[in-house]
């Protein structure tokens, strides 16, 4: 009996929210002990643990779609809140950040919609989002072209990062998370930089001109970053190179001290986007003494709710 009852130690409460405030929601989802949401609730704590840490180096992480979505905007508000000291994201979102800063538009949707009759039209699906190849390749080409002919001017070999930065301050859009990060020089690393419209169109200027990337170069600035005695935590929004690439460079630091990772995948197929964080202890990716939780989920739907349970007093 006296090992359960130390395990038996903690009662599941009910609860209810109607005239309830953002906290006490979130308060009620941790003791109700209801699955994800309590995963929900530790994750808001553990963010705003890591957001008061003022000595903890704070990344970011997330994949291109979410930034087809709504969900940018949010995104800028982290960035303008001191939320995020670097971000790792990928190629795309690149492309939909500056397509939108540059009067292209994205569409609502159907998951259901005839994908042969958009071809048709030239419009892309992601999911339930529309965009019109005018808004996305097509729009990248001219600006794009105009940056770069002013940047080879300066130098003719750039490092991903400094050249994103370079882009982010010729952005004259408030909305713009590139405009944002390069305003308060916070770094976006982007390892997979050729994979998308972006890096296609730093090939076809590479073609005509004397202009080429150096992708070592951001190596070497996350040596500097990364290689330090130093408290690190993280907010990881689904998977893929963007996720791979900041828990690697982590573990150089000793592994995250915070992290929280919002995702839709199984881990069940080995997959590092379904692959949960105690997983990255073994890799030294996360410390083992490390505040974490792996929170099971659309971030369109989770994100804007863990901030504003941040942003709560």
């Amino acid at each position: 009996m006296k090992v359960m009852s130390d395990i038996l130690n903690r009662k599941v409460e009910d609860y209810s929210v109607k005239g309830k405030t953002i906290p006490e929601i979130v308060q009620g989802m941790e003791n109700a002990g209801g699955f994800s949401g309590k995963d929900f609730s530790i994750g808001v704590k553990i963010l705003k643990d890591m957001k008061n840490d003022k000595k903890c180096l704070k990344f970011l992480c997330f994949p291109a779609c979410l930034i087809a979505t709504g969900l940018r905007g949010v995104i800028v508000e982290m960035i303008k809140e001191g939320l995020v000291d670097v971000i790792f994201t990928t190629s795309g979102s690149l492309a939909h950040d500056l397509g939108k800063s540059w009067g292209g538009h994205h569409y609502h949707g159907s998951f259901e919609l005839d994908d042969e009759k958009l071809a048709k039209k030239d419009i892309y699906r992601l999911g339930n989002i529309l965009i019109p190849s005018s808004s996305y390749s097509e729009l990248l080409e001219n600006p794009m072209k105009e940056i770069l002919s002013e940047l080879s001017k300066q130098k003719t070999s750039w490092g991903p990062r400094e050249l994103i930065h370079e882009f982010g301050l010729r952005v004259k859009d408030e909305n713009s998370i590139l405009h944002q990060a390069a305003k308060r020089n916070i770094p976006i690393f982007v390892p997979g930089i050729t994979d998308g419209a972006f890096g296609t169109q730093l090939l076809w200027f590479a073609q005509d001109n004397d202009f080429t990337i150096d992708i070592l170069k951001d190596q070497k600035e996350l040596l500097d970053l990364t290689f330090k005695d130093q408290k690190t935590g993280a907010l990881i929004l689904g998977g893929g190179i963007s996720k791979h690439h900041l828990i690697w460079w982590a573990q150089f630091s000793k592994g995250l001290d915070y992290a929280v990772a919002v995702t839709t995948a199984s881990e069940r197929d080995g997959s590092l986007s379904g692959a949960r964080l105690k997983e990255a202890i073994s890799w030294g990716k996360v410390s083992t003494n490390a505040k974490k939780v792996t929170i099971d989920g659309d971030a369109t739907t989770l994100l804007p709710f863990l901030m504003a349970g941040v942003y709560e007093k």
